[in-house]
């Protein structure tokens, strides 16, 4: 079944490849190569990848991290955003850290979003979450308003602050924040 999936996630990148960042995010990110780290809270995965380099999104990184970043309560697997990518990465390049994401949420899948839905009226009902173009995050030695304050500053999409849940919400949707 993992050999299904890898060959799916490959036919899918093969056409997200040729996304582009937005043009406010291009003067932020790199040239040349563009890498993440991230780990996942819930399942305890590391990965750190290059996933960009000399203007071609790399499909192998792009499986990579679309495991890493799984729905944690049924391992389904889910393209994620190349923008989102480029959101992420100049996140990082503007908190200037090579520090891991931590990975509260990645994708989640549809039938995972609706159980949630259900018990909790935060969860939005057409998650981007649901389409990879969300992930909810925190950075060892960032201050949770440090990072919700530049990711905003980027104006590349969403943005929820979480501090309860010790958590921002960053999304590559329409730029808002709550």
């Amino acid at each position: 079944m993992a050999v299904a999936r890898r060959t799916l996630l490959a036919a899918a990148f093969g056409s997200a490849a040729t996304s582009v960042a937005a043009p406010a995010l291009a003067r932020v990110i790199g040239k040349f190569e563009r890498s993440l780290s991230f780990e996942s809270l819930h399942t305890g995965e590391r990965l750190k990848t290059i996933y960009w380099a000399n203007g071609v999104y790399l499909p192998d990184a792009a499986r990579d991290i679309a495991q890493v970043l799984c729905d944690r309560r049924n391992q389904a697997i889910h393209p994620i955003e190349p923008g989102l990518l480029d959101l992420l990465h100049a996140l990082t390049q503007k908190l200037d850290t090579s520090a891991s994401l931590l990975v509260i949420c990645g994708y989640r899948s549809p039938e995972s979003n609706s159980a949630m839905a259900s018990l909790n009226n935060g969860v939005v009902r057409n998650s981007l979450h649901t389409r990879g173009m969300a992930i909810d995050i925190r950075i060892p030695g960032v201050e949770l308003t440090h990072l919700r304050d530049a990711a905003k500053s980027l104006a590349g999409g969403g943005v929820g602050y979480y501090p309860k849940s010790d958590f921002v919400h960053v999304d590559n949707g329409r730029v808002r924040s709550w």
